[in-house]
This record gives structure tokens, C-alpha cells and sequence, in this order.
């Protein structure tokens, strides 16, 4: 269970009857695709995993749903993420939450897109046949089966 209730399960996991509504509430867009191209870079003195995930963000499906305003809140977390990792001090659990919920208004997570009702389409991977396989299906064709 998610911090705000379940998550809702993919519309592909669903099973029963749902009405048109319900159907077509869902938004999809296809994963990986084109960012704004005038993203600021990361600042140099980010700590190198808040540098990683202000840089996967550019690669990330909800990246196309992202305005100029998203990537100031992604430049904003990514500065909270470093001063947090590289602080002597241990972490204060206030600050992560704030952190976590930046995060979150991102969709940075399954959980957080399935929430708002967005999925991010796989590209299918081509499955190839074993050798065998494919072997025996060409035997079979050759006899007439």
C-alpha cells in the first residue's frame, strides 16, 4: 500500500467490467522520449547521485510531459538531494520527506505516475525463436503440417 492509499494496479492488470470513462482515463506516452532542448546542465558541485538523477530525468518517459517550471523543480530537488548526501550530519527525516514528495510531483516513480494516471508504453523487445524452433517449423512446413 502506497503512502496515499494503493497504487492503482496498470490498466493491462485490470480485470472486469469498467465503464468508457474508466477506460480511456488513463494518459500513455511512449518511454524515452525528446527533452527540452535548453535543459540547464547540472551544477558541478552537485554530489554525483543527485547529478545521476537530475540527469535520468532527461531520459525518463515523463520527461515530454516536463515545462520549463518541472525542470526548475527537478534543478531544485537535485540541489536539496546533494546538501542532504553531503552532509556530516545524519539525515533529518523531515528533509527527505520534503525531498521524497519533490520527487513524487515529478513522477519519478511507477507508483507516482500510476497515481496520475500515466503510463509509460515499453517498447516491445523482439523475441527471437531458438534455432530449433524454428528448425522444426520448417521441417513441419516442408511436409505439409
Amino acid at each position: 500500500m502506497g503512502a496515499r492509499g494503493p497504487i492503482p494496479k496498470r490498466s493491462e492488470e485490470r480485470m472486469g467490467h469498467r465503464s468508457k470513462q474508466e477506460k480511456h482515463s488513463h494518459v500513455k506516452a511512449p518511454a524515452g522520449a525528446a527533452v527540452v532542448p535548453a535543459l540547464p546542465d547540472p551544477d558541478p558541485e552537485w554530489h554525483l547521485i543527485a547529478t545521476d538523477w537530475y540527469l535520468s530525468l532527461q531520459d525518463s518517459g515523463q520527461a515530454q510531459f516536463y515545462e520549463a517550471s518541472d525542470w526548475a523543480t527537478a534543478r531544485y530537488a537535485a540541489e536539496l538531494m546533494s546538501r542532504l548526501l553531503n552532509s556530516d550530519k545524519a539525515p533529518n527525516g523531515q528533509l527527505v520527506a520534503a525531498l521524497n514528495s519533490v520527487m513524487g510531483s515529478l513522477l519519478t516513480t511507477e507508483g507516482d505516475r500510476r497515481r496520475a494516471r500515466i503510463e509509460l508504453q515499453r517498447r516491445p523487445v523482439a523475441v527471437q525463436a531458438p534455432a530449433s524452433v524454428t528448425a522444426i517449423a520448417d521441417y513441419r512446413a516442408s511436409i505439409g503440417g
